[in-house]
């Protein structure tokens, strides 16, 4: 242990850490040290190489100091006597910040196969989208665990191989990070499918300890001609790993088209060195004819740049040969974990994408701030973009601009800006016309014509790829629709004040606006106009309440509904039933949130109707006066309208049991809207919204989580 904290310490240097920095990181080993004492591992291991070995690997990524401190105390609050707080006065917010996301997202896990985790996926983004070094952090650790989990059970390997597989080598390789990447790969595969791995071991060309030798005598003699011409280089050989074999023989490779089952990797100073490095490779091997390409004069999608030649090597077998600088191999191997260290040496283009590959989180996550209670389009929004394959298209002044793959050049106008996209009336690739629903290509140049008169079309939502540009296509029209309804609201109020003989002047006085605004409990006099244009107040209400002199509008509700006793209760519109009063607005409480089939009762609110309360609400326990009768209306219940509960879990687990939770409500057509964990007394509550149809179905769910056993109370409030 201690030469493997030595190895960490010494990486921290070779990064040009600080003194500071390294002080603060020698600090946390001595913490997670006393936090894990005594502690062991499933496989046996100390607990601290864990923490240790994390560190170790988000060092080696070039990451910044925070993350390595990160690393080395994530597990003292789950696996410690910690807290957040400590960790925070310790080490400071950031750390703090990275170790509440990461533990969050540590404790949810894939269940079966078919449980593509939209819940999961859910917290893992919300996370990497707040700092992208939970997700470095959460990928480093799976590396280590996957590495040392022979302490597991067969069953909980494959399950660890699965999440793994499914989550997070996807995000992986859309933030560039191919060193974790490639390794998870291999270590996922291993597990999955051990028959396939073992036949594709057999299918290699001769044993994998043969083709290391192979790479080994070709090295020697690279080495020696590099040194010959006094070029300073880094040199790595590699065979090729089994999951990477396995996905080119998946599309249709044979074994005879694979020309990079041997590769040799070299590092050097100068990019026009990586030219005379291939020239002198080819003056050693014949080269195989159309294997050489060029990413450093066309980068490939701008976060890659390479030079690659394919040539016969020792015994005639082909192997690849990638030539690079430093800061090429940086962002080829380390992605955005790198981006720390290098953003003062990074060329502007390669920040731009990095911080394009954050950004697609972050929009993803926004724009779906609204739909977050529909797990099956949240999955699909990530499948369809996050976690499918990548474009990059240049605007004609060559910046990159990264996009899913299916984007057409809307997509592109509004990853420009908003205001781009919503004016945009055409579209040029490549010096050619387009329509807009064309599909761009890598690669492509694509210049948008625009027009400040125009306007976007309902129709680009059915066109569009992105849900940032649907997000915001709809945001248009959103705006579109208040401003009509404002205008709409104004004028229906001004008509039913000319009806009444009342002068416009005299009734929209400030003051008489500021006691609307007062009893209405809005910001705004748009917001009222607003409200009648869309229907929630008649002209008439909003009339009576400018005027004083008026009688009181509760008195007139008190009056109408004394005076309709005989109105027989049927064909009314609302859910609720008051008699004489089909026309009212009536409100569910937000405090005791009633359901179809509860018993309720109506209390008259100033400035907003009738709001309806549980019988047994405790707001209206004591109240006596302007309470009215009022009743489901049965004739009208609609099946797929939904009502909002709010229920209270005891418990008495400490473990995170969200996905039990989730797993009885969708077993009764319940739908939950937030969970939200807390602690009370040393006990841990879930505090939870949920979406039911009638009270019936919200009773059938209790009675469900009352069977799981870290259930020992549930209250409805």
């Amino acid at each position: 242990m201690e030469k493997r904290i030595n190895e960490l310490i010494s990486i921290c240097e070779d990064n040009r850490y600080t003194d500071l920095e390294i002080k603060k990181i020698k600090k946390a080993i001595e913490f997670a040290s006393s936090q894990h004492e005594g502690m062991k591992r499933k496989n046996g291991d100390e607990y601290i190489t864990h923490p240790i070995e994390v560190a170790i690997i988000v060092a080696n990524l070039n990451t910044d100091a925070e993350t390595v401190v990160s690393a080395l105390v994530h597990e003292t609050v789950d696996h410690g006597a910690s807290s957040f707080e400590e960790l925070g006065e310790l080490f400071g917010d950031d750390v703090k910040s990275i170790v509440v996301s990461l533990t969050k997202v540590n404790r949810l896990h894939l269940l079966d196969a078919s449980e593509s985790s939209s819940l999961y996926l859910r917290k893992v983004l919300v996370a990497l989208s707040e700092d992208v070094r939970v997700i470095i952090l959460k990928l480093a650790g799976r590396v280590h665990n996957l590495r040392t989990n022979e302490g597991l059970s067969k069953e909980k390997q494959k399950q660890k191989a699965r999440e793994t597989w499914n989550v997070l080598i996807p995000i992986a390789h859309r933030l560039g990070i191919n060193q974790l990447k490639s390794e998870l790969e291999d270590l996922s595969f291993r597990y999955l499918k051990p028959d396939v791995y073992s036949d594709i071991e057999l299918g290699l060309p001769a044993p994998r300890e043969e083709l290391e030798n192979i790479l080994e005598d070709m090295m020697d003699s690279i080495v020696e001609i590099l040194r010959d011409n006094n070029i300073k280089f880094e040199i790595k050989g590699r065979v090729k790993s089994v999951s990477s074999l396995y996905n080119k023989l998946s599309n249709g490779k044979k074994w005879g088209d694979i020309y990079d089952i041997l590769g040799i990797r070299i590092i050097c100073e100068e990019e026009s060195e990586c030219y005379l490095i291939i020239g002198l490779i080819h003056s050693l091997y014949r080269p195989i004819p159309k294997r050489f390409k060029d990413y450093i004069a066309m980068p490939k999608g701008n976060s890659y740049q390479s030079l690659h030649t394919g040539v016969f090597g020792p015994n005639g077998y082909p192997i690849e040969v990638q030539v690079r600088t430093k800061d090429m191999n940086e962002i080829a191997e380390h992605g955005v974990a790198s981006h720390w260290s290098y953003k003062e040496k990074s060329s502007r283009h390669i920040q731009s994408v990095m911080e394009q590959k954050l950004q697609m989180f972050r929009n993803t996550i926004e724009a779906n701030s609204d739909d977050l209670t529909d797990d099956d389009a949240f999955v699909d929004n990530i499948e369809q973009e996050l976690l499918s394959s990548t474009i990059y298209v240049f605007t004609p002044k060559g910046d990159v601009v990264e996009l899913p793959a299916g984007s057409t050049p809307i997509d592109f106008a509004y990853r420009i800006h908003s205001r781009v996209g919503d004016t945009t009336v055409g579209a040029i690739v490549n010096d050619q016309i387009v329509t807009l629903d064309y599909v761009l290509n890598d690669n492509d140049i694509v210049k948008i014509m625009t027009d400040k008169n125009s306007s976007p079309n309902k129709d680009w939502l059915n066109i569009v790829k992105t849900t940032a540009a649907k997000s915001k296509i709809k945001a248009y029209f959103s705006k579109q629709d208040k401003e009509e309804y404002i205008a709409r609201g104004k004028e229906l109020l001004e008509r039913e004040l000319r009806r009444e003989k009342l002068s416009i002047q005299d009734a929209l006085t400030q003051e008489r606006q500021e006691k609307i605004l007062k009893d209405l409990k809005l910001g705004s006099f748009e917001e009222v106009y607003l409200s009648i244009g869309s229907l929630r107040y008649t002209p008439l209400y909003i009339a009576n309440l400018l005027f004083e002199d008026k009688k009181n509008v509760q008195d007139l509700l008190i009056d109408k509904i004394k005076n309709s006793s005989n109105v027989t209760k049927i064909n009314y519109k609302n859910d609720i039933i008051v008699s004489g009063c089909d026309d009212i607005l009536v409100n569910l409480a937000s405090c005791c949130k009633p359901v179809y089939g509860d018993k309720i009762v109506g209390y008259i609110t100033k400035g907003q109707g009738i709001t309806v309360h549980r019988e047994n609400c405790i707001n209206i326990k004591d109240v006596t006066s302007r309470l009215i009768d009022v009743s489901w209306n049965d004739s009208n219940f609609d099946d797929s309208k939904q009502y909002v509960a709010k229920l209270v879990l005891e418990t008495n687990s400490i473990k995170n049991n969200v996905l039990d939770i989730v797993t009885k409500a969708q077993f009764r057509n319940v739908v939950v809207s937030s969970i939200n964990e807390n602690t009370r007394g040393g006990v841990e509550f879930y505090d939870i919204l949920v979406k039911v149809r009638k009270k019936d179905d919200l009773d059938l769910f209790v009675d469900d989580i009352l069977t799981l056993s870290f259930v020992t109370n549930v209250k409805r409030y």
